[in-house]
């Protein structure tokens, strides 16, 4: 199927998407986070009519123009009587190329519009605006707006997920060249040989881990470091903030209510609290604003407006931020060195630490000042021992780079370490700079290109975490799967467990529920390799069962004492301590199986219930032992007996009749 009549199809298929959405518009809560932002019906028609009737006319044109030339050729052929079929083909040729650069550049001009509206976009509602021209420029056999319209299929953006269009689109643009389209087809290789950044850190990702090719620190510290060094250039000029990374494992009532997504609800609450004039929630709705933060769109003038409120109240936050909004410049704040100079003066006379570090920068740089290194690590400095992250990182960086002092290699590591410590991103990088080349410390790969991989994580890609959660609780569960995938394949632990928590639910109906399990559990594995406990217990939990592989209680043992030992998991020392009572996979302990039961009740209270009955059931079973079997070979003989009788789950019968007769002895005490 050739692109362009496969774009019309799907066109057809967005308006009949566009359609439903509409229908379920009104009976939605209209919220600012809302990703799924419907595009107008009437345009998506306007559209698709408009594209007809270009068809039609450029049908008209190219006919005249063919008449027009004919005419031409036939008189200068009748005058000259001179019969030359190649001038009329090289004429028709000339015509036809004539009309499909002009169709190729309106199709370049739409996309970069589209593109440019894209950047410019702080709402939803603009960026699939953003997708109106792409959808024309695609159509016009633009390959750049045919991949963004490919992946907006895919991952199901505004609505408009049909995974099957979009594959066979990405095949078609695979076959063009189009390194997004073999990327997208798990074509990785040839993608990063075209420079995309999501396939250098899936290439890096594998590399390190070892994933269908040879493990090699060294290859995937080339990969990282590429992608690392495109983040960090994007961050020296406008500071980058972590996208919010929700772990669909947390308990449902917990999800509901994420602290890393700001409620609706709670967010209304707070702008009441806010406008009554509650200073440090009026900072915080600026802080949100300001930089796009729980779910929240960027809005610079709501931001401006929340920090002028607090700093008329005397908040010095609130002046630095307006500071900082300042000397960036932005459609609410243009940039202003005088007026930054003031706000940050204001903050610092406060002990304001953002205050402080803002006149530093300004005299660092010499902005609206003369340059003057002395006064910069002055207020660097003072900053930086009220624990401000950013006046650490720059304090480093003054003794990395030499800049207004002696290089001094083991300073600037002590503060971009102390910086990196509250997740400061390029105080990450430098020292990944630092462990990479063996600079002021002993040379690490491995360590390099873990912290070269935080910070590859900061690209804009991880917007895709906002995505597939509101695709999730929209009840999307395939668009929020796909990206979660991708995510997961670029290394994004999150993901990874997100991926297979989604899996193991069954929900999704792009894969066979046959492979549901292995892909989960492959997903949990590598989970599991980067530090998540849970997935830790998830891979024990699978073998114990037998989920996507063999019964193997030996390797359901091994793996909960991982999560035990390593990460002091109470779930994984009740799963053991059951299997150390009944000797499952390993030798039959009691005593340990008592000692872990009451380990997993100190180490979190949620275990304390479940402990409570499993002591009981053991202890019950122990003392029935000790009376009515007085024997040893009478005891063996009547526990097999029983086994065989009730099964080698009577242990939970037991379990059933301690909580009757607790239940009972209650009532009849309360009764």
């Amino acid at each position: 199927m050739k692109p362009l009549s496969l774009l019309m199809e799907i066109l057809v298929i967005l308006e009949v998407i566009i359609k439903n959405i509409e229908a379920e518009k009104h009976n939605r809560k209209q919220k600012e986070r809302n990703v799924t932002t419907q595009v107008s019906v009437n345009e998506i028609k306007q559209f698709l009519s408009h594209i007809l009737e270009r068809r039609k006319l450029i049908k008209v044109i190219y006919q005249r123009e063919n008449a027009v030339g004919k005419k031409k050729i036939q008189r200068k052929l009748r005058i000259k009587g001179i019969q030359n079929k190649d001038l009329s083909k090289r004429n028709k040729t000339h015509l036809r190329n004539q009309a499909k650069k002009n169709f190729t550049d309106e199709g370049d001009q739409l996309f970069k519009t589209g593109i440019k509206i894209l950047q410019q976009s702080k709402s939803q509602k603009q960026k699939a605006e953003a997708y109106v021209f792409f959808a024309k420029a695609a159509d016009m056999g633009n390959l750049k707006a045919m991949e963004k319209m490919a992946d907006a299929l895919l991952f199901g953006n505004f609505g408009m997920q049909n995974i099957t269009a979009a594959i066979q689109l990405y095949e078609s643009l695979a076959k063009e060249g189009s390194y997004t389209a073999q990327n997208a087809l798990i074509y990785y290789t040839f993608g990063s040989a075209g420079g995309s950044m999501m396939s250098q850190m899936i290439l890096g990702y594998r590399y390190l881990s070892g994933i269908n090719v040879l493990q090699n620190c060294e290859v995937a510290l080339n990969h990282y470091k590429k992608v690392a060094d495109y983040i960090a250039d994007k961050l020296e000029k406008s500071e980058g903030i972590p996208v919010e990374k929700v772990r669909l494992t947390e308990r449902p009532e917990n999800l509901s209510s994420n602290s890393e997504i700001l409620d609706w609800d709670i967010y209304q609450y707070y702008k009441f609290l806010a406008e009554r004039g509650d200073v440090q929630i009026q900072v915080s709705l600026g802080q949100l604003h300001l930089i796009g933060r729980k779910g929240l769109d960027q809005d610079y003038y709501k931001a401006l407006y929340y920090f002028l409120k607090a700093a008329k109240a005397g908040s010095a936050n609130a002046m630095a931020f307006i500071g900082k909004m300042y000397l960036e410049g932005n459609a609410a704040a243009p940039q202003n060195n005088a007026t930054a100079f003031k706000y940050f003066s204001m903050a610092a006379n406060k002990g304001n630490a953002i205050g402080l570090h803002g006149l530093g920068l300004l005299y660092f740089y010499g902005k609206g000042v003369p340059v003057n290194y002395a006064e910069a690590l002055k207020y660097f400095q003072k900053a930086a021992e009220k624990g401000w992250p950013n006046a650490q990182f720059q304090l480093g960086f003054m003794y990395y780079s030499g800049s207004g002092v002696w290089k001094d290699y083991k300073l600037a590591f002590k503060y971009f370490y102390l910086a990196s410590q509250s997740g400061q991103p390029l105080a990450i990088y430098y020292l990944a700079e630092m462990y990479a080349t063996g600079t002021g410390v002993l040379r690490s790969c491995r360590t390099a290109v873990e912290l070269y991989k935080g910070v590859c994580e900061l690209g804009h890609w991880a917007e895709k975490f906002l995505t597939a959660y509101f695709a999730y609780k929209d009840g999307d569960i395939d668009s929020s799967l796909v990206q979660y995938a991708l995510l997961a394949e670029m290394g994004y632990e999150v993901a990874q467990s997100n991926s297979a928590f989604i899996l193991e639910s069954k929900k999704a109906k792009i894969l066979e529920k046959e492979k549901m399990y292995p892909m989960a559990l492959l997903l949990w594995n590598r989970a599991a390799v980067q530090g998540n406990a849970f997935a830790r217990v998830k891979i024990g939990d699978y073998h114990y069962y037998g989920y996507g592989t063999k019964k193997d209680y030996q390797t359901a043992a091994t793996h909960y004492s991982i999560a035990a030992d390593k990460y002091h998991s109470a779930q994984a020392m009740f799963n053991l301590a059951y299997m150390y009572e009944h000797g499952l996979g390993i030798a039959k302990d009691i005593h340990l199986a008592r000692r872990l039961y009451d380990m997993a009740a100190q180490t979190s209270p949620d275990a304390h219930i479940p402990v409570f009955f499993a002591l009981m059931k053991l202890e019950t079973v122990h003392l029935l032992r000790d009376i009515l079997f007085f024997n040893q070979f009478t005891m063996r003989w009547k526990w097999m007996k029983l086994d065989n009788t009730l099964g080698p789950y009577w242990d939970l019968f037991v379990i059933g009749l301690i909580i009757v007769v607790l239940i009972f002895l209650l009532r009849n005490r309360y009764g």
